[in-house]
């Protein structure tokens, strides 16, 4: 049985040896990046038994990823070694003040030669949730007919589809970003949203009135993230803001969503309340932003537990 199970693209992160402008930086770091996978690994790191589905390139780089996340424990058993399609790379730069700007080089990324036939129902039958974000359809619009298949088999098998809409605009424009995504919300079960993304998708930036906007489609868990702010959240009638958890050091802020994505997921699958679930999210992502990388930062149970002084944390 799988606890999560996800679909994406994952390529290799370029993080650079220094700060600054990236035409100045003069080394780059190889790590493992994508949206999608950094919620499997964050869900695995936790504790939780997570399955990507996906395909690479058959070349060094993609039998790279796949080694990795097998590593990580996620079930790779849906991720195929494609050829004629080079791994999907992409090269960050990193300011002083942590702002990140990134720079993808995925124009033919191996998921084009995905179809919906590849989504093996048998696999969903084995899941309790489905993971999407908007970075999938934002490759290609006919990555959208697989979401589809996706959805229909989550619905079919009574998974939770957990959705962030991850907008990236350099990827596609706020019009076909708006298009797409409103087309996943009616089946969305848990909603995990940026305040800015919600602007661009409903027209609404405030959380109280993003979560009355669309309560009514039937989302049972709505999260409304505000990075240093924190986050807003929704569950059975209750509405609930809850503080930021203060970051020592803010370094790298890529991969922080990714990280209150996988700490909600765990709470959910373990049926907290959603003051707790909203409290360890936030603290995940505050511990991720202090680490470099997309994934490198994402904590074990025991890390988040020590963090909240839930346990004792002895050091030497």
């Amino acid at each position: 049985m799988y606890d999560v199970i996800t679909i994406g693209e994952a390529m290799i992160a370029f993080n650079p040896g220094s700060t600054g402008p990236m035409k100045f930086v003069n080394s780059f770091n190889k790590n493992i990046g994508g949206a999608e996978l950094n919620v499997a690994i964050g869900c695995a790191r936790l504790g939780l038994n997570s399955g990507y589905i996906s395909r690479l390139g058959n070349d060094e780089f993609g039998r790279y990823i796949q080694t990795f996340a097998r590593g990580e424990g996620i079930d790779i058993s849906q991720v195929k070694l494609v050829d004629g399609y080079p791994t999907s790379l992409n090269f960050k730069e990193v300011m002083e003040d942590g702002s990140v700007r990134t720079f993808y080089y995925r124009d033919k990324s191996p998921v084009l030669s995905m179809t919906p036939d590849d989504i093996d129902e048998e696999y969903f039958k084995q899941a309790r949730v489905l993971h999407l974000t908007g970075i999938f359809p934002a490759i290609d619009p006919k990555n959208m007919e697989i979401f589809d298949r996706a959805i229909e088999l989550a619905k079919k098998h009574g998974l939770m589809i957990s959705f962030d809409p991850n907008i990236r605009l350099r990827m596609w424009s706020k019009m076909e970003a708006r298009e797409a995504l409103l087309k996943i919300l009616p089946y969305v079960d848990i909603l995990l949203a940026g305040d800015e993304e919600m602007d661009i998708i409903i027209g609404e930036k405030e959380p109280k009135a993003i979560i009355e906007s669309i309560k009514e489609l039937g989302i049972s868990y709505i999260a409304i993230k505000q990075g240093g702010k924190g986050s807003v959240g929704y569950y059975n009638g209750e509405y609930l803001e809850a503080p930021p958890a203060k970051a020592p050091k803010v370094v790298d802020t890529v991969g922080a969503g990714d990280g209150f994505d996988s700490g909600f997921l765990f709470g959910v699958l373990n049926g907290w309340p959603l003051g707790r679930i909203l409290e360890f999210a936030n603290t995940i992502g505050s511990m991720v932003v202090g680490v470099k990388g997309d994934n490198e930062g994402l904590p074990y149970y025991e890390d988040v537990q020590g963090r909240l002084g839930e346990i004792e944390v002895i050091e030497r």
